[in-house]
């Protein structure tokens, strides 16, 4: 088993892997197994933790206030993984509908549900916390994969292989580095690739609610125009998480305010689908920014990016997770199926996996970003072909199962 601290550990500090994957999240944690499952020698470098501070263990962990819409191409990677299957079951939601609605008087509306998509589910709704237990779970018994905990301070580049040097002289020499470091990527600073970067001049604020009425599995979305984008996700129970994409201004109203007072808002909203709502946990409303970030290239020398690294997209659609799964599924698969005189971080190989993802994660990008603008202008011209295209939309069924499709990652 590994144990990042273990003094065995440490001595490995000086080490030679096939992949060096830099980062300390879901993806990072992943793309270690997945190359690991194909039999490549991964170093797996997370920043060293800070120890938490003592505290009694809580009978029910309570519920985490970021949550995942994790799609059908995230279920089958995590399921090859065995990381399905180690989940907290009795914490997971299905989403068998979705429920789109438009703002004003003549609010436009689109539904989709499972059964019109030919599936089980749409999605699942998977807390941060029940995702990443379940992924130490499976590294702390994975083979050809050493955690090893560090600063990284810069890469070298070889003609055969990257060198991640540390702080305190010791370095990992990997023929591939991948960087899984999230927005702010460390690994792609280094690399010196340029960035497309706006902010959207809004937070995503969330929480979770007890709701009166049952929820069916059902997600709801609604474009409310000036006031931003509110989505409710079905979570286990009679619960819902809310994630509302609010300019800053409101946001900064919305973590002033307490629980109950946000849930008296929501109720303008969905009282009439989910009837009252009571804060889980009256003091926690969290917030982050949203932006959009579009790297100019996926790849450098012997380099790949995955996750936010690679892209940052607006969370509506709830499917930046799921890009950034796709990424390492597709990292994985470009690597395995390489000729056999290319070596794993060959710039053609690489090449091939940027060109791969390209299309899927520049239509995701045009998709948040032209809703974003569409249902952000609160002009009334504006709003009402918004809301006559969603009505539309809605009454066109071959359309819509191409979005459908595409958003479960099929």
């Amino acid at each position: 088993m590994n144990n990042p601290s273990s003094p065995t550990m440490r001595r490995m500090m000086h080490s030679h892997s096939d992949v060096c994957i830099v980062g300390n999240g879901a993806i990072a944690k992943t793309t270690a197994l997945a190359f690991a499952q194909v039999g490549q020698s991964v170093t797996l470098l997370t920043p060293a933790s800070v120890p938490a501070a003592a505290s009694a263990p809580a009978l029910v962990p309570a519920w985490d206030v970021r949550v995942f819409a994790l799609n059908h191409t995230a279920h089958a990677l995590l399921s090859s993984l065995k990381v399905w299957g180690a989940l907290d079951a009795e914490r997971v939601a299905p989403v068998d509908a979705m429920v789109v609605s438009g703002d004003g008087a003549q609010a436009g509306g689109l539904g989709f549900d499972a059964y019109g998509a030919h599936v089980g589910t749409l999605a699942w709704i998977i807390e941060d916390r029940n995702l990443n237990q379940a992924l130490d779970a499976a590294l702390r018994f994975a083979q050809n994969v050493n955690q090893v905990q560090g600063r990284a301070s810069r890469i070298e580049w070889r003609s055969d292989a990257a060198v991640v040097h540390l702080d305190g002289g010791d370095s990992i020499t990997a023929a591939l580095v991948v960087g899984a470091d999230g927005a702010q990527s460390w690994v792609r600073g280094q690399c010196d690739i340029g960035l497309d970067y706006r902010s959207y001049g809004q937070r995503g604020v969330v929480s979770n609610f007890e709701c009166e009425k049952p929820h069916h599995g059902a997600a709801h979305q609604w474009f409310t125009g000036a006031d931003g984008i509110v989505a409710l996700l079905p979570l286990p129970g009679n619960r819902v998480s809310l994630v509302w994409s609010a300019p800053d201004a409101l946001a900064d109203v919305l973590e002033a305010e307490s629980a109950g007072q946000l849930a008296e808002r929501l109720a303008v909203y969905c009282q009439d689908k989910l009837g009252v709502l009571t804060p889980v946990q009256p003091e926690l409303v969290r917030s982050f920014p949203l932006r959009l970030m579009r790297p100019h290239s996926m790849v450098a020398p012997r380099v790949a990016l995955v996750g936010d690294a690679a892209h940052v997209v607006h969370p509506m659609a709830g499917h930046g997770m799921n890009l950034g799964f796709a990424d390492v599924a597709q990292l994985v698969k470009t690597i395995t199926e390489r000729e056999p005189q290319r070596g794993i971080g060959d710039e053609r190989v690489l090449a091939r996996y940027a060109r791969a993802r390209k299309e899927d994660v520049l239509l995701m990008v045009m998709a948040t970003d032209g809703l974003a603008r569409l249902f952000g202008a609160d002009i009334e011209p504006l709003r009402v072909v918004r809301n006559l295209g969603l009505s539309l939309l809605d009454k066109l069924p071959g359309l819509k199962r191409r979005m459908i499709s595409h958003a479960l990652g099929k």
